[in-house]
């Protein structure tokens, strides 16, 4: 073993080699795999090798597909066979609801370029002849998918990496990290030790003990998982004699099961209902190509309704049986990235589809090490979506919960119940009091609608309109006609303060920072001028700053900043998380809901818009932001978590008779829609420029140099290739949700990022992103946009159909 190298990946599964090999096709050629036993030993060794495109996030579906382009390209580096078998795959939906998934799936690939076709049940069946066409309503054929060889992949990867120089030590348990105070790492290892400029968490099975290692506890755990592998069958032989190919794959999302063809029969693998985890607490050290002892009582619903739907494989013959672990994060993908607080220390793992996503998450953790971003859009895998209340008890419900719903389908209005509430404010039960439904923001339990008296309190979930339409509706026209309160606690809260805290923030945005006593907007970029943030900033004093952004990134963000903290100590950071809770009043009796609350004027011309004040509210220290997201006449009410029921009763109290009414996320972003507004993760990502999301204003580029301020010159010059726009869609019962694909003349050539209803407007609303040449294409349904499988009209505007002059936010 050589004492030094510029990275130490340890764990040699299929992720731990891809990420071996991608750094040194990114060129860091001094690099290690440390693996404890044998390559592929843990979970690799065992998967039932199959891979697909399909993923809830498009841009998790891009890696993908570029994960199972690769394979060819292994082989021909390594002279390794992968044992490829592109027989494409079959979705099969038994439901209606099931098959507006698939179609709404379907439409996603047409812009992800993926190659995709809807089927009815008799031509799955003339694909599939094992399958009962009358138990289907319909399918999607994904041409992509295949299944490979796991053991012969995974060595494909290590010997292409070996070639590029890199080297693998097997037989070698890493027993301790130590770090230094470069920020390289001490890897303390059974056969010696390696000093490390980086390490790499690609543990799989024993990720949580790798990350116990530097004081990590890390939200993953492992799942038992069945599969079965049949005898030779005469259906499938005869298939194979007649076509001169494979079966396809096949998903029956109703009876949980996949299925593909191995040698003459058949693998059938059961995502149940009645799952188990496995070594909730401690993954032992010695486990390594063991398997677990197979319990088909567990799995017989799916088995019988497998049977049902495919009746040859109940006269089929079990050869064996294969239970074995592997690992989920909380919401089933993966954990990639640096983790913040932890200098050169990442991770690669929770990929519980290594054969589907290894690839890419080798491609994406290379370039982030290497040039020090991804080159994607990875939020959805990024280890930093998860805060400090994903305990391991906490993942261990949700991981059951994803686990057992992997094969469901998830509504666009669900909430999951497990592990819920996690943390709650003090209005928690006052809300539900009063009618609230909440939903879970980022493991806080955030009001979503309120139900009147009489009505339940309860979402009947839906691709469609659906029963909180009319409540919502109510919603957002009491804000606009009076006033209405809403809980924004969900938001992420920051102070910057010391002598270098302008300078340091200021280095960090695009706009110029505020007076004392004002606000501002502004968007923070990475170095290739793309967004990777959006924030109201204000400055409460000579040398402090309060911050608020997406609750989401709070991590990710706080990952930034520390990145860039100068080192001479003269910035103190601090993010609030739940020591900092607020209210938000909005619409146009707001101002005299306010002045009922405090003996300062609060009229125009003493508090204007984007002033930022500390004041006494209802007897309460208190500080106030004249801005709302409503785009609306109204205040953000900020307060310690111990004033906040007062703060919310003596609100209600006052507001009596004004007209006041609750609200809650949902009204907020439909009233948003209403102004043009763009949020956090749909609009504003990092593969968007400033200038293409039309944040023009927010950003100065006569101020000092800022992070990634080069390139928006260079952006504002070009003018980029997409634009943000919002449409008017000829909407029926079922309004935009995100990630459909923007028609215009036949072709494909955007997406929505997001969308809904506007209710005080009347209209159904979109926002996407089309090629700058087409964004001033206003004529009348110029564009359409697929919903559910069906091309609707759409018509860009450029100004907001509400308040167009913004007279009433500054009024």
């Amino acid at each position: 073993m050589k004492s030094h190298t510029q990275v130490a990946v340890i764990g040699g599964g299929v992720v731990g080699c891809s990420v071996l090999y991608h750094l040194t096709k990114a060129g860091w050629k001094d690099v290690v795999l440390i693996e404890r036993d044998q390559l592929t030993s843990g979970s690799t060794w065992h998967a039932a090798g199959g891979f697909h495109t399909l993923n809830g996030d498009p841009n998790v579906a891009k890696l993908q597909g570029y994960t199972i382009g690769l394979y060819d390209e292994l082989e021909k580096i390594s002279g390794q066979s992968c044992g490829l078998h592109r027989s494409g795959g079959l979705m099969l939906a038994d439901t209606p609801e099931r098959m507006e998934w698939l179609k709404m799936a379907h439409a996603r690939a047409r812009y992800l370029g993926l190659e995709t076709e809807l089927l009815t049940a008799k031509e799955a069946q003339e694909l599939f002849p094992l399958m009962e066409a009358k138990h289907f309503v319909g399918a999607m054929l994904d041409k992509a998918d295949g299944n490979l060889d796991p053991s012969g992949t995974t060595h494909a990867y290590a010997k292409s990496a070996r070639i590029a120089g890199a080297e693998i030590y097997l037989k070698t348990r890493v027993k301790e990290l130590k770090p230094r105070k470069d920020g390289s790492w001490d890897v303390i290892t059974e056969q010696g030790n390696i000093q490390a400029e980086h390490v790499v968490n690609c543990g799989g099975l024993w990720a949580r003990e790798v990350g116990r290692m530097v004081g990590l506890e890390l939200p993953v755990l492992a799942m038992e998982h069945m599969y079965l592998v049949t005898d030779e069958m005469p259906e499938v032989v005869a298939f194979n004699k007649e076509r001169g190919h494979e079966l396809p794959h096949a998903i029956d999302f109703k009876a949980e099961i996949y299925m593909r063809q191995e040698r003459s029969g058949m693998v059938l693998g059961t995502y149940e209902k009645d799952c188990r985890p496995w070594q909730p607490r401690q993954t032992p050290w010695d486990f390594g190509t063991e398997l677990l002892e197979p319990d088909l009582e567990r799995i017989a619903p799916s088995l019988e309704l497998g049977h049902k739907h495919f009746p040859a494989m109940a006269k089929a013959g079990i050869k064996r049986i294969i239970n074995g672990p592997f690992t989920f994060s909380p919401d089933g993908n993966p954990l990639v990235g640096p983790v913040q607080g932890l200098k050169n220390f990442w991770c690669a793992c929770a990929v519980m589809a290594g054969f589907s996503q290894g690839g890419g998450v080798g491609l994406a953790l290379s370039q982030w090490m290497v040039n020090g971003d991804p080159g994607f859009d990875v939020w959805a895998m990024d280890v930093a979506r998860f805060g400090e209340w994903a305990t391991r008890s906490y993942t261990n419900e949700k991981v059951r919960e994803n686990y057992s719903r992997r094969f469901s389908i998830r509504f666009p209005n669900e909430e999951l119940p497990a592990a819920r509430p996690q943390q709650t404010t003090s209005l928690y039960d006052v809300m539900i009091a009063q009618g609230a439904v909440m939903g879970d923001s980022w493991g806080l339990e955030t009001p979503l609608w309120f139900a009147p008296k009489g009505t339940e309190p309860k979402d009947i979930v839906s691709f469609h309109r659906s029963n909180d339409f009319k409540h919502v509706k109510a919603e957002c026209l009491g804000v606009r006609n009076a006033v209405g309160v809403t809980e924004i606690a969900n938001f992420a809260k920051y102070e910057f303060k010391g002598p270098g805290a302008e300078a340091f923030l200021s280095r960090l945005m695009t706009n110029k920072m505020p007076r004392t006593g004002r606000l501002i907007l502004t968007p923070m970029l990475n170095p290739e001028g793309k967004l990777i943030g959006d924030f109201t900033i204000a400055k409460a004093s000579d040398e402090r700053f309060i911050m608020w952004g997406s609750s989401q990134a709070q991590k990710y963000h706080m990952r930034w900043f520390e990145k860039h903290l100068p080192a001479d100590g003269s910035v103190e950071i601090r993010r609030y998380d739940m020591d900092l809770v607020g209210l938000s009043i909005a619409g146009p009796k707001s101002r005299e809901l306010l002045q009922r609350l405090t003996d300062e004027d609060v009229s125009n011309a003493a508090f204007k818009f984007m002033d930022h004040r500390s004041m006494d509210i209802a007897n309460l220290p208190a500080m106030i932001n004249r801005v709302t997201y409503s785009g609306d006449l109204g205040y953000e009410i900020w307060v310690a978590p111990e004033y906040q029921r007062r703060l919310f009763l003596a609100i209600h109290e006052a507001g009596r008779d004004l007209g006041l009414i609750n609200f809650g996320m949902r009204a907020l972003l439909s009233l948003r829609l209403e102004k043009n507004f763009p949020t956090w993760y749909r609009e504003l990502r990092p593969i968007y420029g400033a200038f293409e999301a039309g944040l023009d204003r927010f950003v100065d580029l006569t101020k000092n140099d800022f992070i990634g301020r080069a390139a928006a010159v260079k952006e504002k010059e070009t003018g980029g290739k997409l634009r943000r726009v919002t449409m008017v869609v000829d909407a029926s019962d079922a309004d935009v949700l995100g990630d459909e694909p923007i028609w215009h003349k036949g072709q494909v050539i955007g997406w929505v990022t997001s969308g809904g209803y506007g209710h005080y407007v009347d209209k159904s609303l979109a926002q996407g992103y089309v090629p700058k040449e087409l964004a001033a294409d206003t004529a009348k349904s110029a564009f359409e946009i697929e919903i559910l499988g069906e091309r609707r009209k759409a018509t860009i505007i450029t100004d907001p159909l509400f308040d167009p002059e913004a007279k009433r936010m500054r009024g």
